[in-house]
C-alpha cells in the first residue's frame, strides 16, 4: 500500500503548535493555535474524507499519544475521524513505548525502516497514512520510503517553529497530482513523489 503523508503547515513551512494541545510546553514557542481559525467547512470535510479512506495509520511516539488521548478516549462518539482511527490498524514507530493501549496498535521498534517497507508491500492499493509525527515523516523522508505528500497549506506566515523540511536534507522530486482552495484560503496539494529531482546541467 502507498504511504501517504498529511500534514497541516503554514506559508513559511512551520508545523508546530497548528492547535493548542493541554499541557504542552511552550519551550520558547508561543504562537499555538494558528491553524484553527482558518479551518472551514470545505478543508474540515476534505480532512474527514482522508481519514476514512486510510486503511491504516502510522504515528510517531508523540502524535500517536495525542491521538490516543483523544479519539482513542472516546472523544467526540460517531465522528467519522474517530471511527476510522479506532477501527483500522495503527502502527507507532517508538522505542520506549511497550504498552499501547489504544485498541488495533502495534509498536514498531526493531527495523522499522523494515516493517515500513513491509507494511507498504503488503497490500495492492491500499493506503498506509501518517498524520503529523514531523520527526517521523522527516525520517521516512531521508529513507525514500514516502509515496504521497498531501500539505493542508494555512494563509498563514507563523514567523517561528520547528518546520516540516530541514534546511539540510534529501532531495526529492515531486509530481502534482491533486490541487485545490478553499473560502478561508486553504490550499491542499498533493504530491507523488518521484524520486531525486532532475537539475539543470551545462
Amino acid at each position: 500500500m502507498k504511504l501517504t503523508t498529511v500534514t497541516n503547515v503554514s506559508v513559511d513551512g512551520v508545523t508546530q503548535g497548528h492547535r493548542r494541545i493541554a499541557g504542552e510546553a511552550p519551550g520558547g514557542f508561543e504562537r499555538f493555535g494558528w491553524g484553527p481559525p482558518l479551518l472551514d467547512d470545505e478543508a474540515s470535510t476534505f480532512i474527514s474524507e482522508t481519514f476514512q479512506r486510510a486503511d491504516a495509520f502510522l504515528f510517531g511516539r508523540r502524535t500517536y499519544e495525542i491521538f490516543a488521548g483523544s479519539w482513542g478516549a472516546g472523544m467526540d462518539p460517531g465522528n467519522p475521524v474517530g471511527e476510522a482511527l479506532n477501527k483500522r490498524p495503527k502502527y507507532v514507530a517508538s522505542t520506549t513505548l511497550t504498552d499501547p493501549r489504544w485498541a488495533g496498535t502495534t509498536v514498531l521498534s526493531g527495523d522499522v525502516a523494515g516493517d515500513v517497507q513491509g507494511l507498504r508491500a503488503a497490500e495492492r492499493g491500499g493506503e498506509l497514512q501518517v498524520w503529523g509525527s514531523g520527526t517521523l515523516i522527516r525520517w521516512l523522508l531521508d529513507r525514500r520510503l514516502v509515496d504521497e505528500i498531501v500539505l493542508l497549506t494555512y494563509p498563514v506566515v507563523v514567523g517561528q517553529g520547528t518546520r516540516l523540511f530541514p534546511a539540510t536534507g534529501p532531495d526529492l522530486g515531486l509530481e502534482l497530482a491533486d490541487l485545490r482552495s478553499t473560502p478561508k484560503g486553504l490550499t491542499i496539494q498533493t504530491y507523488r513523489t518521484t524520486g531525486r529531482p532532475r537539475y539543470e546541467t551545462t
